[in-house]
Formats: C-alpha cells, structure tokens, sequence
C-alpha cells in the first residue's frame, strides 16, 4: 500500500497487503457468533472504517479513537483501519471504573469513542466530565438520533488516500498503571507493530498453517500483539472470544486444531480444574505459552505431565512488545522457570539500576532493552519518557524495573521488581496508586501494598494500614469506599491493621519487613 508521497507504509498496509496474498483464505472466528472472515473481508471492514472516520467524522492524522468495549471484531477494524489513515487506535480498560476511565479520556482527548452495550451506563458518566466530540454505539444510539457502529457498512470499501507516515509515529496509545499513581499512555509507534510481528514469527517460528485462540483483552498489549497481530501478518488464522469460559474454551481449541496458545496463570488454572481438560486431545498443539506473570512450577509441570505438551514461560511489557524472548521446544522443560533468550532483533543488557553499568558477569541485575521494537516513550509526559528510556551503547535503552540473571548459556530467568508492583491474574496493580486512595479514606492514617502468593490469581494485594487517632473502619467498610474509585481487579484481597509501618532511615516503608511478618 502507498502513502501520499508514494512512499510505502510497511504498517499501514499490513492487512491491504496480506489481504492481497491470500484474499480467500480464512483470518478469522469470531467464536460467540460463528462469524468467519476472509482476509479480503477483513481489509474490506477496515477501509470501510477509515472512509466513515475520515469523511464523516472528520477523523484525521494523530487523532485518537477510543473503543469500550469486550472483544469483537469491531477492534481489528479500529486497529488496522486507522492506521490507514495515520489516526491512533487506543483502546480503554473496561475493568477500570468511571473515576479511573475520568482521567485517562481527558488526557488521551480522543476525537471518537466507541462504547459497548454493556457500557453504556460508564459512557453517561464520562459525558460531562470527560467529553469527547463524538461517541458511537456499537449496538443502539447512546443518544436519541445518535451515530451507531451500523453505519459503517455503507462507506466506501476502496483504499483510503494515506498521509505520510514516519516509522516513529504513533500507532496506538496503550494505558498502563503509573508508579505514582496515575496511568501513562505507551507510545506505540508503527515500527514497533511491525517488528513485533517479524521478531514473534521468526523466533517463535510461526507459520500460515498455525491457529491461535485470543482470550486476552484487547485492550492489553498481549491481546493485540502476542499472537494476533503476528499470526496475521503471517497469513495464519485467529479465533476471537467475547468472554472467557474455560470448558467452551477448551472445546473451541480442540475443534478448530488451535496449535499456539497463550494464557495467563490463572486461565492455565482454570482450564486443568475444567472437566474439558481430561479429555482434551491437545496433539495439534505446537506449544502454550505462558505471559502476563510467572507460572508456578508445579502448574507448568502438571500440564506437561498430564497432557504431554509443550510448555513456555513468555516475558514481555507494553512498551516492548509482549514477546521479548524465545526458546527450543526441547529446553522448555529443560530450562523450566526461564523466559529464554532474546528475539531475534533484540539487545538485553542487565546493568545496576543506580548507575546503569553494566552488572558483573554471573550476577543479577536490572533489564533494559534495545532494539526496534521499543517504545517511543509516554503520551504527553516527558519526565516519564526521560525515565524509562536511557541512552547507551546502541540505545536508547528501555527500563524494565525488572530484575533478571542470565545464565552461561544466555538464558535469562525473571527474579523480582525494582518497581513497587503486584501481577494478578495478569493485571499491573501498582502500590502508590492503590494506597493513595486508601489514604484518601478519612480513618487511615498510612497504608501500605504487598503481594501475597495466591492460588488462583498467582498474586493478590494485602494491604497494611495503619488507622487515625480515634478512628477505626472494617476491612468491608474501607474496601467499599475504594471499590468506587478503584476496578475490582486493584482491590486488596486481605486487609491487616497494624500499630506503625517500619520506615528506612530514608523515610521509605520498609515492605521486605512487611512481607516477612504478614506473607513469610
């Protein structure tokens, strides 16, 4: 596909270009529906997308269209029908509440957003403290005469013109959790779309003939881009799902020969305690693989064991891409509890966090990452972009807050995090942001989150607070108070109080202390 300038955009026409290849073949299942798409069907839906946004509602190069919706198909036009015309896809968590969604529309201020059914009733309560100029159903009018998704289908289906479009221009803009508390938008330029789908397809060495199942949200990084987008680059095909349910889910995987799964902790958990799974027969599986936390290692055991497959542990971020390291299928089991080694185009460094040299051989260290698909840092917010991004030899390099040991052979094992965060069930809960709304309650004094191991979820929060002078609330008294302000998801499971935090010299709580007295 061609730019303006007659230049070609390798990104913009990732779909145009596929759809060209192999028009006829099969991209795509939506599972809930039934509905199965050609890759001409699905290039067609995007241009039919781009040419609504662009003569109707005057969407144009860098402006952001938001979508709150589950998943359907409706977010693969977003994805590559605006890139045709150089807007910014940017999804919004659907997890979050009103309060949350309330400061990141206002500073993404997109020009469209596009809101489910279910939730619409969150819409209505943005529209007055978070406006945007225009906001589309997916099903029924939000308002009485109002634009629906339906309209679409009666724009022009030809190539939209496209402008210009620099490798380093965003592409999308995806929200993750602040460690101050407030969440930044991730840069996500073109480049790194692309060379998230050469580096996945050539160091996990996927193919047209693989199949994959999507249960993660696609507003996530690891919806989008762990196998979506580069299965279809490849010419494979997708199987999109609304909803998780593990038994249907299982069911769905085996019928339709999936060959390359990925889950979090939790759904690897969910499916072994399904009674789908004893008589799942997973022999077209070429492997699953594990992402969004560290798997215990007797769940990836099991697995293996019972099942006789091939088992992964992934290790990515938004801001890198979700497919950061790759392994043989033969030292999966061999090096159980590692991510591997690096993608194919792809630097790792571990270096001290204090002074970014180089870590001594053998020993432990923070990872930061080089290479073409990083990020370009966060959305209006330069002091966190001058934070995370570093230069060096061959940089700039990425700042995981993650520290990592490599071992002789170049494999590298995720230890810990410098960053004060907890994963459940694959969600980044950040402590500042959960604790300054505890704090915001009138009978906490102070307050601190940990994490605590959890059967389930992998992780859970357990927070330490520390009541006012003459104040006392109930643990359900203070988690109601948050759950407005906080998705479900952030909340606490366990609830402690205690006398007095232990703070360092520095004025810092000291949470080593607290893990040993309350987790062990």
């Amino acid at each position: 596909m061609h730019a303006a300038d007659g230049s070609t955009s390798l990104t913009t026409g990732l779909l145009s270009t596929r759809a060209h290849l192999t028009p006829d073949r099969e991209a795509l299942l939506v599972v809930e529906t039934g509905e199965r798409c050609t890759y001409a069907e699905l290039n067609t839906r995007a241009c039919r997308l781009a040419n609504f946004m662009q003569d109707e509602l005057g969407v144009g190069q860098g402006d952001r269209v938001s979508i709150l919706a589950q998943n359907g198909i409706e977010y693969l036009d977003l994805f590559y029908g605006l890139a045709k015309i150089g807007a910014i896809f940017a999804p919004l968590n659907w997890r979050l509440t009103g309060h949350e969604l309330e400061y990141i529309v206002n500073d993404l201020e997109p020009k469209v957003l596009l809101v489910g059914p279910e939730y619409t009733g969150i819409a209505g309560e943005l529209r007055d403290v978070a406006p945007v100029p225009h906001r589309v159903g997916l099903e029924d009018p939000l308002l009485p005469g109002g634009r629906t998704y339906r309209e679409i289908e009666s724009a022009s289906a030809d190539e939209p013109d496209q402008p210009p479009i620099s490798p380093d221009d965003p592409y999308c803009i995806l929200y993750t959790s602040g460690t101050t508390g407030k969440p930044k938008g991730a840069l996500i330029p073109h480049r790194q779309i692309l060379w998230n789908c050469i580096n996945t397809v050539i160091s996990w060495g996927l193919t047209e003939k693989d199949v994959s199942p999507v249960y993660t949200p696609l507003f996530h990084a690891g919806g989008l881009f762990a196998f979506m987008t580069p299965l279809l680059y490849a010419g494979g095909r997708v199987l999109l799902a609304r909803g998780f349910d593990p038994e249907e889910s299982l069911r769905t995987i085996v019928a339709e020969g999936c060959t390359v799964i990925l889950g979090v902790p939790t759904l690897f958990q969910m499916w072994r305690e399904s009674e789908a799974y004893n008589d799942a027969d997973f022999s077209r599986v070429h492997f699953f693989i594990n992402g969004g936390a560290a798997i215990p290692l007797d769940l990836m055991r099991a697995w293996r064991d019972e099942k006789g497959v091939v088992f992964r542990q992934g290790y990515g971020l938004t801001e890198v891409g979700p497919n950061c390291f790759t392994m043989t299928d033969e030292d999966s089991a061999r090096i159980s509890g590692s991510v591997g080694k690096p993608v194919f185009h792809s630097r790792m460094r571990l270096v001290d966090p204090a002074t970014l040299e180089d870590a001594p051989e053998g020993l432990p260290g923070e990872l930061i990452i080089a290479g073409p698909h990083v990020s370009t840092g966060y959305w209006r917010n330069p002091e966190a972009t001058a934070e995370a991004l570093v230069d060096g030899p061959s940089g700039p390099w990425f700042r995981t807050g993650d520290t990592a040991h490599r071992d002789e052979d170049g494999n590298y094992t995720i230890i810990g995090r410098y960053k004060d965060m907890i994963k459940s069930g694959g969600e980044n809960v950040y402590a500042a942001e959960v604790e300054a709304v505890f704090r915001s309650h009138p009978a906490v004094a102070e307050c601190a989150l940990i994490g605590a191991p959890d059967e389930k979820w992998g992780e859970v929060g357990l927070m330490v607070v520390v009541f006012a002078n003459g104040e006392s609330a109930s643990p359900q008294d203070l988690l109601d108070f948050c759950s407005e302000k906080l998705a479900r998801f952030k909340l606490p499971k366990e609830i402690v109080v205690t006398d007095a935090l232990p703070y360092s010299p520095y004025g810092k709580v000291e949470k080593v202390k607290l893990r040993e007295k309350y987790v062990g």
